[in-house]
């Protein structure tokens, strides 16, 4: 199986290196890191879309895809190259060819180009199905989850959160119509039904750990490093702190005791994006 490491969206907060830790103005620059997987024999695999189509043309409306307090907090850059479907064409495949979408979880920033690719199947845990398309009380929830993003969607496949142990957590092996290689990983905290999908490629896995974490000092180091900005950001968004940093723990061991085997990334990180395109080690 071949990766292909995507931004699918660009965000530039107020605050500069106290989001991102590195860039020199007045604003940051984060990232929708979403990968693209060529598999032999289920044609593509997408996961998480960043931002659509949808999303760039008509952003506003009377019940807006991406509100307007999440747009100015994050200062969204929407830009129809950076979508999925777009970068996908880029390279030489149709929209039809993507055949399966797994989702880390329904937040907006993720899961925008969902109504991109009408024939693909969408994986999704359970309880994150649940909580996006139940009441959404409360501003995050109002502002996190936006049903106009996926209402058109038709073949979800909806899982449990139990299955066989991978690395000291509970995973999801035999996703509906993919390959073993390929497993959801729950990872609740940041929403209830958040999942790591993870990718086997020969003797070594791929982990893609969406929002578990948001900055790259968060893993493969002792002491749990992040920008102010982020750290902000995460307890704002977070819905159980406990399992959260629980998940976030277990993923900063996994990447320091078994970094020849799985490499971890998250969603948003700008410099792990960069790394993973040019073949670095993280």
């Amino acid at each position: 199986m071949r990766i292909h490491h995507l931004n699918c969206g660009t965000d530039c907060p107020l605050g500069g290196a106290l989001f991102d830790g590195k860039s020199p103005g007045l604003t940051g620059h984060l990232v929708c890191h979403c990968l693209l997987i060529e598999t032999d024999a289920h044609g593509l695999v997408l996961v998480d879309t960043g931002y659509g189509l949808k999303d760039v043309r008509d952003p506003h409306g009377g019940d807006p895809r991406i509100t307007r307090t999440m747009r100015n907090l994050l200062n969204i850059k929407l830009r129809e190259e950076d979508t999925a479907v777009r970068q996908i064409e880029a390279l030489g495949h149709r929209p039809s060819d993507v055949r399966h979408i797994l989702l880390t979880h329904l937040d907006f920033d993720h899961a925008g180009g969902l109504e991109d690719f009408p024939q693909a199947t969408v994986h999704v845990m359970d309880a994150e199905f649940s909580a996006a398309t139940g009441p959404r009380r409360g501003f995050v929830p109002r502002n996190r989850y936006r049903p106009r993003q996926f209402d058109e969607v038709r073949e979800w496949r909806r899982y449990a959160g139990s299955g066989e142990r991978w690395f000291g957590f509970d995973s999801v092996r035999d996703l509906d119509g993919l390959p073993p290689e390929i497993l959801m990983v729950p990872m609740p905290g940041h929403t209830w039904g958040h999942a790591g999908i993870a990718v086997r490629s020969g003797d070594s896995w791929f982990l893609h750990a969406g929002d578990a974490y948001f900055y790259r000092g968060e893993v493969r180091s002792r002491a749990r490093r992040c920008t102010p900005g982020l750290r902000a950001y995460q307890t704002m968004m977070e819905v159980d702190r406990r399992r959260r940093f629980a998940n976030q723990d277990r993923l900063r061991r996994l990447s320091l005791t078994h970094a020849a085997e799985v490499t971890i990334v998250c969603a948003h990180d700008p410099v792990e994006l960069e790394r993973c395109r040019e073949g670095r080690p993280l």
